[in-house]
């Protein structure tokens, strides 16, 4: 399964993008509960969030949805944290 962020917004506006892939990886089944979570509770629409804050695009396989701060909830954050610094 390949599991991809994008987050834009911020001060600077930058657009940050990782994915992780976790076939063959022993904690596979930690990040698909994960992905599970967080797209469970997430719009299928872009939101626009609060001035300077962050906008994340989540993609599990071929489902795209979408969050903001200070909006996200324990998984999405939890995700978001783990994709953009362990994700390529």
């Amino acid at each position: 399964m390949r599991i991809q962020v994008s987050r834009t917004g911020g001060f600077a506006g930058i657009t940050r993008r990782h994915e992780v892939d976790t076939e063959g990886r022993a904690d596979a089944e930690e990040w698909h509960t994960l992905a599970e979570e967080a797209l469970a509770s997430a719009r299928d629409t872009p939101t626009t969030g609060v001035p300077d804050g962050f906008r994340y695009a989540i993609t599990v396989g071929d489902r795209t949805v979408y969050c903001a701060d200070p909006d996200l909830t324990g998984a999405q954050r939890t995700l978001v944290s783990r994709v953009l610094k362990e994700g390529a």
